[in-house]
């Protein structure tokens, strides 16, 4: 049984005759008089039945505290909000999608902390809740670990809701019947889990494990699965062995776990969302890392994982062969992983992966490194006058290299989601969507619609759009977010016009706009700065709080 001096926290609430009144509450709560004696592990769930990332992650906390249990710890189940992207996205409650990463990280640091936990346990599935429970992770310090709550099954002929998405473009280019669509629509989502590419939550989940915070191949496991359900077990069993050995997110999150991140986020062709995320972890670990760490780590780490949305296979499939830990054990073989960085195993990441056997031979989802997809990262940080503090580009290989169109402006993603729709916007064209950013959204919304659009309606090859704002993971083409100063700002997005000529080299890293200074001046005076979204509320308070973009738009 543990003793006061591994109850840092929970003795302080509990402990001596002072403190009668709070046991007096947890013993409403089901405590015995043994159980004040036990570490009291917080379990932070993100369920919600408003979206299949998280509707079963109540099961998964279940199974957690039955594992703090046996390790005689005290389990207490809290809960936190979230926001669903696929069902937000193209509509204003969008905004509140990357708002909902700050109060989820607030959530469980004010439960965590205002408890007196002495660990916790995290379980998000959807794409900001992850980010949200590791930052809180970070700002707390105490011993804890993430669980992903596990990726979605394929729907019928392997499709996911992005299909569903690209289908309404499809459908608006006259490609798709109503009745097609209406079918797509009822096959694509056909259970618990998150977005079945490698998207935003797959993408965050590989990078949380690569960075130690969770269990080896917690972020590779179907969410209706027996291993998940292990996983969770599991992840209840080592907090409290975390807890005795004082092991604390400190001692995990170095400057190379976060370059581990990287390097496993771009072998995986991840989302651009990990440039945020990951900058505001490292914010909260007082870390630093910045933008241009991408980009110098990203020149000798090849994308090996030919995974959606640009390539071809789910996560669902890369379970299949092995997960992710077989791609660290080659990038650690490589040179590019951090092999000396603790986990929360209590072992290091090298240790994790001695055992790890090689992906069967005949598999094609993962290329070897003679054969890669692309030699350099598919992240790729712009700069030029048109960005001049840095923007975010996803360049696969497929799209080509090199884009030079003339600007369509539109302030707001709606204006421009109808402009795609409607065949307003044709062959070399740059769509402009500005006034997305994390002021000035407020939210800094994802264009998954817009792109979705574009490539059902063939364009993805033929067109570019840019933005303040942001992009789902599961988004594909020629496109450029997180272009900062943002419009709202006054960075040279606002300036634009329409039939403006931009160009974006992937090569030489640059988005300019053939506009000299002196011109960009001229405009600068004339720009008028528009009324804010609103000035009540949480989105209200955030605009004001939060940072750039190019600074993982943190709200401290």
């Amino acid at each position: 049984m543990a003793n006061t001096r591994k109850r840092p926290y929970s003795s302080i609430v509990v402990d001596g005759l002072q403190k009668a009144a709070a046991r007096a509450m947890l013993h409403a709560v089901g405590f015995s008089s043994e159980d004040f004696q036990k570490p009291q592990i917080g379990v932070a769930s993100t369920w919600s039945n408003l979206t299949p990332c998280n509707m079963h992650i109540n099961d998964l906390a279940e199974a957690t505290a039955i594992g703090i249990e046996d390790q005689q710890g005290k389990a207490i189940t809290f809960n936190t909000i979230t926001v669903s992207d696929g069902i937000s996205m193209g509509s204003p409650g969008m905004r509140y999608s990357l708002v909902s990463r700050e109060v989820i990280a607030d959530s469980i640091e004010t439960v965590v902390a205002g408890q007196g936990f002495d660990g916790f346990v995290a379980i998000g599935g959807c794409d900001k809740n992850m980010p949200g429970c590791a930052i809180a992770m970070a700002r707390l310090n105490r011993p804890s670990i993430f669980v992903y709550g596990g990726t979605i099954q394929p729907g019928k002929e392997r499709r996911d809701v992005v299909s569903v998405f690209e289908a309404v473009g499809q459908y608006a280019s006259g490609n798709l019947s109503e009745i097609e669509l209406k079918e797509i629509e009822a096959t694509a989502v056909p259970g618990p889990g998150s977005c079945g590419g490698m998207y935003t939550a797959n993408t965050m989940a590989s990078a949380i494990e690569a960075l130690g915070l969770s269990l080896p191949n917690s972020s590779a496991q179907e969410a209706i699965s027996d291993k998940k359900r292990l996983d969770s077990l599991a992840a209840g069993q080592a907090v409290v062995q975390l807890v005795e050995q004082d092991i604390k997110p400190s001692d995990i999150l170095s400057r190379e776990a976060f370059e581990n991140a990287i390097t496993l986020t771009i072998a995986l062709e991840g989302s651009t969302n990990a440039v945020l995320h990951l900058i505001a972890i490292a914010h909260a670990a007082n870390i630093p890392l910045s933008i241009d760490d991408f980009s110098r780590i990203g020149r000798r780490v090849p994308v090996l994982a030919d995974m959606r949305p640009a390539g071809r296979y789910s996560m669902s499939e890369l379970i299949q062969i092995g997960g992710i830990q077989p791609l660290m054990k080659t990038l650690l073989d490589e040179g590019m992983l951090h092999g000396d960085c603790l986990t929360v195993t209590g072992k290091t990441l090298a240790e994790n992966l001695s055992g790890v056997e090689a992906y069967p031979e005949t598999q094609q989802v993962i290329r070897p490194m003679s054969n890669p997809i692309k030699k350099d990262s598919h992240l790729v940080i712009l700069r030029g006058n048109l960005a001049p503090e840095g923007a975010v580009a996803k360049i696969t290989g497929h799209e080509g290299l090199q884009f030079t169109g003339t600007a369509r402006c539109f302030k707001g993603e709606e204006a421009a989601l109808e402009a795609i729709l409607d065949g307003t916007i044709v062959a070399g064209d740059v769509i402009v969507i500005r006034y997305e950013g994390p002021k000035g959204g407020p939210g800094m919304r994802e264009m998954l619609s817009p792109t979705s659009a574009i490539n059902g309606r063939g364009l993805s090859s033929d067109v570019a759009l840019i933005t303040d704002g942001r992009f789902s993971g599961g988004s594909h083409g020629f496109v450029i977010g997180h272009i900062t100063p943002e419009a709202f700002e006054g960075g040279p997005i606002a300036l634009l016009e329409d039939g403006d000529s931009i160009t974006i080299d992937a090569q030489a890293q640059t988005i300019e706009v053939s506009l000299d200074q002196q011109q960009l001046d001229t405009r600068r005076a004339a720009w008028l700065k528009p009324d804010a979204y609103t000035d009540r509320g949480v989105l209200a308070k955030y605009a004001k709080l939060v940072s750039s973009a190019s600074l993982g738009a943190v709200t401290d």
